[in-house]
């Protein structure tokens, strides 16, 4: 399963108000709460930070890939959000990232998870990509951006 699979306009924002790395994933937690309703704004959110303490998501260049497992949820949820101003995310080069793909998956699609996983870090390791992203200035132009770049 890749990202334009799953991604639906939405769930995309662009340039949103970023000021924290709690800000951000709170907004992406309310997003999704509307399409998981099996768990409330908080559960995804919590499944997030759980995530995170095993280290961070954030996979360098401005990026991060936050994502969680969710018992009871019925489909996969992705959300893509572009800051204002980046956020400092404990990336792994220490960057500081303003693109989130976030993924939220049912506990026991461990496989399909991973394959999406995947699919977004290759999508998003061509840094044209990302370059375009970044210029995007309208939560329709970033879906459609995704939607055309299929790998």
């Amino acid at each position: 399963m890749t990202l334009q699979d799953i991604l639906m306009p939405d769930c995309t924002f662009c340039a949103i108000s970023g000021s924290s790395k709690k800000r951000v994933l709170d907004k992406i937690c309310t997003v999704a709460a509307d399409k998981i309703v099996e768990h409330s704004a908080y559960e995804l959110l919590e499944s997030l930070i759980a995530r995170e303490k095993l280290g961070s998501t954030g996979i360098g260049n401005g990026i991060a890939i936050p994502h969680g497992r969710l018992p009871n949820a019925k489909s996969v949820v992705a959300v893509i959000v572009t800051t204002d101003i980046p956020v400092n995310f404990d990336a792994i080069d220490n960057k500081p990232v303003d693109i989130f793909i976030a993924l939220f998956v049912p506990e026991d699609a461990c496989k399909e998870h991973l394959t999406t996983l995947q699919s977004i870090a290759k999508l998003f390791s061509d840094k044209h990509i990302a370059k375009q992203v970044r210029k995007c200035q309208s939560n329709e132009a970033l879906f459609n951006l995704i939607q055309e770049n299929r790998h």
